[in-house]
């Protein structure tokens, strides 16, 4: 079982070669020189590492799940056929869904995973593919199920069981929490609003609203999620046609805040992360994070891993760490 890091594209092919159950991130061009074999992958630039934040072109990150798993079944899902992923999920164990971002399948998993049968039986956990930031609109994010193929138009899964004795833990990590200005309710599900609003029980435009009391766009919408804060970014604000977009849909009926200001976005971010590196087998770091903390050359503890454009703890997330850890249950 290798450590969780950077590899050469001649490294991950030997533990490919040798049986080993990766989850791999990397350029494209990188993950298709890679041999068939138990591997998923999805497209990546940059990494959080022991040596902190990075973009890298030339090496492949590796979280190696050879000495946790007893089997690791490789599936492919259409937009359509991904609300069966609970059937297919491991008797004991956890799953790892890997997304291509920008597309249909990305759309709709946002939107519909909720809705999915059995989709919280098990841990689901994962990221959105991701290319380098000035390249998008000029290159597509892609996934890999287990072979030299780029995939662009479904999602791609690694059915993960576990050894007898041990549990699969997931959990996120979020350095926001709701501030204490108006709460906004949403009309209509998406990933943008033109006005389909109230802002303190008042029917308004969110763009305006942003523009009039100078929010910092930086910050997430959060709502409450049954006692867990999840964070909806902020695309952009169009103060002409007065809409705004989204990194991740808002949904009806549910109270939204913009996050408290942070003064020191590391030291918030390492103060949520203050939990130790045992049974720690995967975490990913979401691109935002990386941009507006400025992580490049900064620590994460041991929290290594792609960034990426939206992490998955069961639901798409914005601006968080995801990270699975694997317990002794005897």
């Amino acid at each position: 079982m290798a450590k969780n890091g950077l590899y050469s594209v001649k490294d991950v092919t030997a533990l490919i070669a040798s049986g080993n159950i990766l989850l791999v991130a990397g350029d494209e061009a990188l993950l298709t020189q890679l041999p068939a074999g138990n591997w998923i992958g999805g497209t990546a630039v940059s990494f959080m590492t022991e040596d902190g934040g990075m973009t890298n072109l030339d090496r492949i990150f590796v979280h190696d799940l050879t000495g946790i798993a007893t089997t690791a079944t490789i599936k492919r899902y259409t937009a359509e056929g991904l609300a069966g992923i609970g059937a297919d999920y491991p008797a004991s164990g956890f799953s790892v869904l890997i997304v291509p971002g920008g597309g249909d399948v990305h759309r709709r998993f946002a939107k519909e995973v909720q809705s999915y049968e059995g989709v919280f039986n098990s841990p689901l956990l994962g990221w959105i593919a991701a290319v380098d930031v000035a390249d998008i609109g000029k290159r597509q994010p892609k996934v890999f199920a287990g072979s030299p193929e780029a995939i662009a138009d479904d999602a791609v899964v690694l059915h993960v069981e576990l050894q007898p004795g041990k549990m699969a833990v997931l959990d996120i990590i979020n350095p926001f929490r709701p501030g204490n200005g108006d709460t906004i309710v949403f009309d209509q599900e998406g990933f943008s609003v033109s006005g389909d609003c109230r802002i303190a029980d008042q029917p308004a435009n969110l763009a305006r609203y942003i523009r009039e009391n100078a929010i910092d766009t930086k910050l997430p919408l959060i709502a409450d999620y049954n006692g867990a804060h999840i964070n909806v970014s902020i695309q952009s604000v169009d103060d002409a046609t007065g809409t705004v977009r989204f990194y991740a849909p808002v949904f009806p009926g549910i109270a939204y805040r913009f996050a408290e200001p942070i003064v020191d976005y590391v030291e918030a971010f390492e103060n949520a992360g203050n939990t130790g590196a045992d049974g720690l087998v995967f975490s990913c770091n979401c691109i935002l994070n990386y941009m507006y903390a400025e992580l490049e050359g900064e620590m994460t503890g041991n929290f290594d891993g792609p960034i990426t454009f939206g992490e998955i703890a069961y639901m798409l997330l914005n601006q968080t760490v995801v990270y699975l850890k694997i317990i002794d249950i005897g």
